[in-house]
């Protein structure tokens, strides 16, 4: 007779069978934590199991291990594991398949939600509305000659613009002096140890120091033509 399903015995047995594979006491302890089943008690549970018949057991040395009968499993013959395996086949093709409908799915949702609305459209086209009247009065301005910036305000941007312009060259050669120390005696091909650091060169991204230099110098020629 089978134990209770709620007894020790019953969820030992229970795990043994749908695991089907040699576990030894503590695994099934560890496993049935949850159950708060000490491991006296899985290991009692066991014993019994196994001197009932219930389940098979072994012994290496003085650790047991059990396993689950396999007379009660149905194994399939040479003929049904093919057909399984052909199943298998098919199914996992059909789930590649849903699986890529899923994501065009996916993708045409997005698209949809990246769509403005129509009160969108007419809440965005009102504030452009206003950016371009506060650009032409802006240029009306301009062209009236009228001075938008005052000579202190420029002064403060300019000397800003120059400290930012000095803390530049002074990392830059900072970083010049101490990658000329590191690579004096190195054998390894600068461009790749620099690639291999990921360092970047203001040349490498499209900036030059001596062109943000020329905007002030042209800056100041311009303020004294004026």
């Amino acid at each position: 007779m089978a134990p209770k399903s709620d007894t020790s015995e019953g969820i030992v047995l229970k795990f043994v069978n749908e695991q089907n594979k040699p576990l030894n006491s503590q695994n099934v302890a560890d496993s049935l934590q949850k159950f708060n089943l000490k491991k006296a008690a899985v290991q009692k549970a066991l014993d019994n199991l196994a001197d009932s018949g219930k389940i098979s057991f072994k012994e290496y040395g003085k650790q047991k291990i059990y396993l689950a009968r396999q007379d009660q499993f149905d194994i399939p013959n040479t003929e049904e594991l093919n057909q399984m395996k052909e199943e298998n086949t098919k199914l996992q093709e059909q789930l590649v398949e849903q699986k890529k409908a899923s994501a065009g799915v996916e993708g045409e949702i997005k698209a949809l939600q990246s769509n403005l609305t129509l009160e969108e459209v007419q809440a965005k086209q009102v504030k452009l509305g206003k950016e371009v009247k506060q650009m032409d009065e802006k240029l009306i301005k301009l062209r009236e000659g009228v001075t938008l910036v005052s000579p202190e305000e420029r002064q403060a941007v300019e000397k800003m613009y120059m400290d930012t312009m000095n803390q530049w060259r002074r990392r830059k050669r900072m970083f010049k002096d101490i990658w000329d120390a590191i690579t004096e005696n190195s054998p390894k091909n600068l461009k790749e140890f620099k690639e291999e650091l990921g360092i970047e060169y203001d040349e490498d991204v499209g900036v030059s120091l001596q062109s943000f230099g020329d905007l002030v110098q042209h800056g100041k020629k311009r303020s004294r033509s004026q």
